[in-house]
């Protein structure tokens, strides 16, 4: 008698058991702010001065006493000129200062006019006089001190995942180093005698059955983009003893193990049994197409344990797998808690009369119309689908679509980086 199967997982249900298990890395990192783009921060930030740090003018032109213009057409002697990073005096009573973008605002000064509503006019000596063309409002053109960042405002908080605009944010305060989370330790491996890697067989020579190991570049790519370390340790060839040898080399000195393929029960699957030999594992059966099999477990090793995360073996399955829980889990090691891909409301141009039972991830493009056209196969083997595609329709269970619904949509960019 078969046993009975276990009652598929929801995927939500195993992101959180996988995040449960996600505790940051203990150790950090001092990076040059230049060198950061990517990392994430383990301390905040916090500003010991205001941006900016005085009044500042933001266009080129006149600085004035706003008493001084009280009609457009007024003449006024220029007494000083300011260019950025220099300060002016006060500004006199009755004159204009020519000023430039960046520079200070001279005490007395409140307003500032463009160069354009202004007619300089030329003097036998000195800076000569301006003609004021318009009548200015209160603060026209003057950036407040502090208006962009106060001082002791925390302005990145840890676990922020730093970007080139953040990098900036960063630089703005002065700061030339930050402290950033170490990046994850992954050892990568592939298994099944079925795989070819490119460059080593050409394609007329494959074998009956041989596949080139596409997952390996995709996965190393992914987890590179994630800023983690990655340690390739090739394809295990399917054995057991192979398999172990492997995992207890990886375990060693790597923060997570990562496999594809080899994780379901059948005679020639080894993860299941080698993990277990070494550690603790759970098989899990996810309710997400495509995608279905996953396995986490652990190895025990000096100081703690590897965490061990098993994928599928059809490429698109892989692909899915790891956007939706091993990028998640990954991010978290680096301290980062909102790991969940952003989706939003797009309108479908397609059909999908079928509803599967399973939540479904569908590999769509956004088209010239703002909506989203379908990828004609949608198996779990067709990598085509998501070099093709912009995204993925998040379809949920017993769901089906007809053009002109609203769907969610996850672009790439979302999972892939």
């Amino acid at each position: 008698m078969r046993p009975a199967m276990k009652p598929l997982k929801p995927l939500d249900e195993a992101l959180a058991d996988l995040l449960a298990q996600a505790q940051p890395l203990p150790s950090t990192d001092t990076v040059t702010t230049f060198d950061a783009d990517g990392r994430v921060l383990a301390q905040s930030c916090v500003s010991a001065l205001q941006v900016p740090p005085q009044d500042n003018s933001s266009m080129d032109g006149y600085a004035v006493r706003r008493a001084d213009v009280a009609a457009a057409g007024v003449v006024l002697p220029v007494s000083q000129r300011i260019p950025a990073g220099s300060a002016g005096d006060s500004l006199l009573p009755g004159t204009a200062a020519r000023i430039f973008t960046g520079a200070p605002v001279p005490a007395g000064a409140d307003a500032i006019l463009m160069q354009e509503d202004c007619e300089a006019l030329a003097a036998a000596d000195g800076l000569g006089s301006v003609r004021i063309n318009a009548v200015p409002p209160a603060g026209q053109w003057i950036r407040s001190a502090g208006e962009d960042i106060t001082r002791g405002a925390v302005v990145l908080s840890a676990g922020t995942r730093l970007t080139p605009a953040e990098l900036g944010l960063a630089a703005s305060i002065g700061l030339h180093q930050l402290q950033v989370a170490r990046r994850p330790r992954v050892a990568l491996f592939s298994t099944g005698d079925e795989l070819v890697m490119p460059g080593e067989v050409p394609p007329e020579q494959m074998r009956p059955g041989a596949i080139y190991n596409s997952n390996r570049f995709f996965l190393r790519a992914m987890l590179l983009r994630l800023g983690c370390e990655v340690t390739d340790f090739g394809i295990v060839p399917d054995r057991r003893d192979a398999t172990i040898d492997a995992l207890r080399q990886a375990s060693s000195a790597h923060d997570l193990i990562l496999t594809s393929g080899g994780v379901s029960v059948g005679e020639e699957d080894h993860i299941k049994p080698a993990v277990e030999t070494l550690g603790t594992l759970d098989l899990w059966q996810i309710a997400m197409k495509p995608g279905k099999p996953f396995a986490y477990g652990q190895i025990p090793r000096e100081g703690g344990a590897a965490h061990f995360m098993g994928l599928p073996g059809n490429p698109v399955s892989s692909f899915l797998t790891f956007a939706l829980l091993v990028r998640p889990f990954v991010l978290r090691l680096q301290g980062v808690q909102d790991v969940a891909p952003q989706a939003v409301a797009v309108r479908a141009d397609f059909h999908w009369p079928k509803a599967d039972k399973r939540r479904e991830f569908l590999r769509v493009r956004l088209n010239a119309a703002g909506g989203l056209d379908l990828f004609s196969n949608q198996s779990s083997g067709v990598l085509t689908s998501a070099a093709w595609g912009d995204g993925v329709v998040d379809n949920p269970a017993g769901q089906t679509i007809a053009p002109g619904d609203t769907v969610q949509f996850i672009a790439f960019s979302e999972l892939l980086g």
